[in-house]
C-alpha cells in the first residue's frame, strides 16, 4: 500500500493542511488483489516460454527428474489462455504432451499426448487436481485455479504481503476446505500457499523459492511443492524463460500434438 507524504506547517496549519489535501490512497479490496495476483503468475507478457527441469522426491528420499518445455498464449489478459508442454526426458515421457485450452467461467479442456502409444487422450475436468506426471503438482497448477471457483477473505497484512484465505464455492469437486495464499505487495506474486484437508490440517503446500525480474516482468524460476503427509516434494526450476516471442494461436491445436512446433526444440 503506498501512502502519499503530505508536508505541513506547525499548529492550525497542519490541521487545515491534513483535511484539505491529505489523500491516502485507498487500500486495494481483496477482489483486486487477487486479480493482480493473477495476472502476476500466469499473465506476465502476451505469450512466453521456459525450459523446466522437475525434480521429484518421495517420501523415502528417491528422486526421479523431468524435463520439458513449457508455452503459453494469451487470448486476453485475465480471460481465455493457450498452455502446450512438451516432454524431453527421461525416455519414458519423451515426445509426451500436454495441452491446455483454459477458459472463465466453465472447464478447461486437457489433452495428453501419450507419444510411446500415438494416443490422445482427454482428461477429465474431474482428474485435474491430480498428480501431473508422477510429481506434487496438479493438473490445475500449470494454468492455474480459476479466481472465480472460490471465495476471497483477506484475513491479514504485513509489511510486505497480502493474506488471502480462499475457500471453494463447490467443495465437493475438490480435496481441500481451503487454502491460503501469501502475495507479495509489491510485485502480487504469490509466493506461498498452504493447503487444508476436510478436517482442516495442512496437507500441501506450494512455495516460490526463487524469483527474478526478466524484461521487466517479476517472474518465479524455482517453485517447489511439499506432501505435508508423506514427506515429499517435488522442485521446478525455470530456465531461459522469454515472454513477449510471437507465438501463434495454431500451436495450441490437436494437430501440434503429435508434431511439436520448432520454438519448443533446441
Amino acid at each position: 500500500m503506498k501512502k502519499s507524504l503530505l508536508f505541513v506547517a506547525i499548529g492550525l496549519l497542519f490541521l487545515a493542511g491534513a483535511l484539505s489535501a491529505g489523500k491516502v490512497e485507498a487500500a486495494p479490496s481483496v477482489e483486486e488483489i487477487v486479480d493482480k495476483a493473477n495476472l502476476a503468475a500466469y499473465y506476465a507478457g502476451d505469450d512466453g516460454r521456459s525450459d523446466v527441469r522437475m525434480t521429484i522426491t518421495d517420501g523415502q528420499g528417491r528422486t526421479r527428474n523431468r524435463e520439458f518445455v513449457i508455452l503459453r498464449k494469451d487470448i486476453k489478459d485475465g480471460g481465455e489462455q493457450r498452455f502446450y508442454v512438451y516432454f524431453e526426458k527421461p525416455g519414458d515421457v519423451r515426445k509426451m504432451v500436454f495441452m491446455v485450452h483454459k477458459f472463465i467461467g466453465r472447464d478447461d479442456d486437457r489433452w495428453m499426448y501419450l507419444a510411446k502409444l500415438d494416443l490422445v487422450k482427454r482428461i477429465a475436468a474431474s482428474d485435474k487436481r491430480t498428480s501431473f506426471v508422477g510429481s506434487h503438482f496438479f493438473y490445475e497448477d500449470v494454468s492455474g485455479r480459476g479466481v472465480d471457483e472460490d471465495r476471497h477473505e483477506l484475513i491479514e497484512e504485513t509489511d510486505s504481503h497480502y493474506v488471502v484465505k480462499n475457500t471453494p464455492k463447490l467443495p465437493g469437486e475438490v480435496e481441500f476446505s481451503s487454502y491460503t495464499v501469501w502475495i507479495d505487495k509489491e510485485t502480487f506474486l504469490p509466493t506461498k500457499a498452504e493447503y487444508l484437508d476436510k478436517e482442516a490440517r495442512p496437507y500441501r503446500e506450494v512455495e516460490a523459492l526463487e524469483t527474478e525480474t526478466i524484461q521487466g516482468l517479476p517472474t518465479v524460476t524455482k517453485s517447489q511443492v511439499r506432501d505435508l503427509r508423506s514427506g515429499g516434494d517435488t522442485v521446478s526450476e525455470f530456465k531461459n524463460i522469454k515472454y513477449d516471442i510471437g507465438l501463434e494461436e495454431d500451436i495450441f491445436t490437436e494437430r501440434y500434438l503429435r508434431r511439436p512446433p520448432r520454438v519448443v526444440r533446441r
